[in-house]
């Protein structure tokens, strides 16, 4: 039960840091959406426009659904925006379009982490699928019946190896999104699309975005060394 007690506290704390940092972006998208820009360009404007200049003719620009939902599928080379990204004509929709071109370029340029991230998608969707069972025997009834067995051990073993691989996954894909963002705020200055003020709120936009992804990172290493030390007790 103790070990499954620490996983619960553990968890709620990250989770509660993980949705500060999601509220304070959404309350940073919220504003910066309503600070127009003086290009007056939508969010479609910029993606297509940024394609353009990086002379990338073979990714699609459409319109999501949701909110923040925006990415890039390598898979189908499309640009996905959300409602108030594709239409809208602010800081926050010029910032998030010319970030999700960050990866079209990245894509088109063999960028090392992306097709590194890209990779290994398949092992780390069958890790995250796997240690959601393996959680439930190492810290649930199962786990406080088999205690310091050897099957017990193996079984948390196996648990820890899931993660490393979903935590590994969390961190390579920080290069990728910082790296996004350092082309799109590039692009966004040195074609003018945004300046002043506008970059600012661009820049800073931007960077809560990137904190969502680090908060992510941050979590699943604390919670795979949580499980590393329940492995060292168990053996000492």
């Amino acid at each position: 039960m103790g070990g499954y007690l620490g996983y619960m506290i553990i968890t709620g704390i990250m989770s509660l840091i993980g949705a500060g940092i999601s509220s304070r972006l959404k309350s940073k998208f919220n504003h910066y959406s309503k600070m127009g820009i003086a290009s007056g360009m939508s969010g479609k404007d910029v993606a297509l426009d940024m394609l353009r200049h990086y002379n990338i003719h073979d990714v699609n620009v459409v319109e999501g659904k949701g909110f923040l939902s925006d990415h890039y599928n390598p898979g189908t080379k499309t640009i996905a925006l959300s409602p108030a990204v594709y239409q809208g004509r602010s800081i926050a929709a010029a910032a998030v379009a010319a970030h999700e071109c960050g990866h079209a370029v990245q894509h088109a340029t063999a960028y090392t982490w992306l097709t590194m991230r890209s990779a290994i998608v398949p092992v780390v969707s069958l890790a995250a699928k796997a240690q959601q069972f393996l959680l439930m025997f190492v810290l649930g009834a199962f786990g406080m019946s088999t205690g310091n067995s050897p099957i017990g051990q193996w079984l948390l073993l196996a648990t820890i190896v899931a993660f490393a691989v979903t935590a590994a996954f969390s961190f390579i894909t920080l290069p990728v999104e910082f790296d996004a963002s350092r082309r799109a705020l590039v692009w966004l200055d040195e074609t003018g699309t945004t300046r002043g003020e506008e970059y600012d709120g661009a820049k800073d936009a931007l960077w809560w975005a990137a904190m969502t992804y680090v908060a992510a990172a941050l979590s699943a290493l604390v919670i795979l060394l949580f499980l590393v030390m329940r492995l060292l007790s168990q053996r000492n």
